[in-house]
């Protein structure tokens, strides 16, 4: 006990030291990021010590000590994410809904690039960012963690050919879902009777969801609260429907896009800038890909994260600054556009 505990004090030191170093290091992260905002909004060029330009701090300490007195603990499986049976699943039990699906993947792809090539996203947006997100070869139901074991075990929620997660289902059909009402609309208004009857019953059941996704402010966490419940498991549901899902889809790239637009940005994004953007978030995106070209090789990559989105990010970690990331994600998108999927999605395109 006695070394346990000469262990457990220099643990304890080393650690506070860490936190402490950490601590400043993020806290100088979102100051910095202040400062490029505030500098942005009055037309002042931002610099590159308008960045923090050193690496994270990373402990490199003692492990904690396993007090001997107290038997090992077992270790804890992992958390359960659900899965397409389980969005099935609450999609009957809440709405009596049961998606439209496709009869295969390609009839999926087709209405998806419909869908893509409609809201002005290009050919090589659309098919480099499916390569990187379901691995060039992903189904239209191809789940975070099970794009190569359908019977592994899912990571996240994240679903389809952009990847949602279930909250960003939520957050999407609480802000555009009656644009999606209004277009299905138009396109049940020119099919024979049966298939009207159909898609409008549907899109009663559409507006029943949104209606729930409105219930709460329009704010990311609220919306993740909702989409952890049966109704919003329900709504991660649409992704797989064939009239639904590829606006969903789309209009999660859109939304990235337009926000581009809004903030000046008159060039079309590359596919791996719209990456960026979709992986830290628009705004922190946006503020990377709109850097000098200059600068990329020299900023690190924290710069444009949150502390827990950065030490949950290997990727961003390994392609520490934003040249090697961008750099990364694009040989990525390369190497995947070679697989069939990938493939087969370029030749829906017109």
């Amino acid at each position: 006990m006695a070394q346990y505990r000469r262990d457990l004090a220099a643990y304890g030191r080393a650690h506070d030291a860490y936190l402490a170093a950490a601590g400043t290091y993020w806290g100088s992260i979102a100051a910095k990021r202040r400062q490029r905002s505030a500098k942005r909004a009055s037309g002042a060029p931002i610099e590159l010590d308008d960045y923090v330009l050193t690496q994270p701090p990373v402990y490199a300490g003692p492990p904690k000590p396993r007090d001997p007195s107290k038997p090992p603990e077992p270790p804890q499986p992992p958390p359960y994410v659900p899965v397409v049976a389980d969005f099935l699943a609450a999609a009957a039990q809440e709405y009596k809904f049961a998606p439209r699906l496709p009869r295969s993947d390609g009839e999926f792809k087709r209405a998806y690039v419909a869908a893509a090539a409609a809201a002005g996203l290009t050919k090589d947006q659309v098919v480099r960012i499916y390569s990187f997100e379901a691995t060039g070869n992903g189904t239209y139901d191809v789940e975070a963690g099970l794009e190569y074991n359908k019977n592994g075990r899912a990571i996240t929620t994240a679903l389809g050919y952009n990847q949602l997660l279930a909250t960003n289902s939520v957050e999407i059909l609480a802000e555009n879902g009656e644009h999606f009402v209004a277009a299905l609309d138009a396109t049940a208004a020119q099919l024979p009777d049966a298939e009207r009857t159909a898609l409008e019953r549907k899109l009663a059941t559409v507006r029943q969801m949104i209606a729930f996704a409105e219930s709460v402010p329009d704010d990311w966490s609220r919306h993740e609260a909702l989409a952890g419940t049966q109704k919003g498991l329900a709504i991660h549901a649409l992704n797989l429907d064939l009239d639904v899902g590829p606006l969903l889809q789309t209009q999660k790239l859109l939304d990235s896009v337009i926000f581009a637009r809004r903030k000046g940005f008159a060039a079309t994004l590359s596919a791996a800038e719209l990456e960026m953007m979709n992986l830290t978030g628009d705004g922190n995106g946006f503020d990377m890909v709109t850097m000098r070209e200059d600068f990329r090789g020299k900023v690190p990559t924290a710069n444009f994260f949150q502390q827990h989105g950065y030490l949950d990010n290997p990727v961003a970690q390994k392609n520490s600054v934003v040249a090697a990331l961008i750099a990364a994600t694009n040989a990525a998108m390369d190497r995947e556009m070679t697989k069939p999927g990938a493939r087969e999605l370029a030749a829906a395109f017109p």
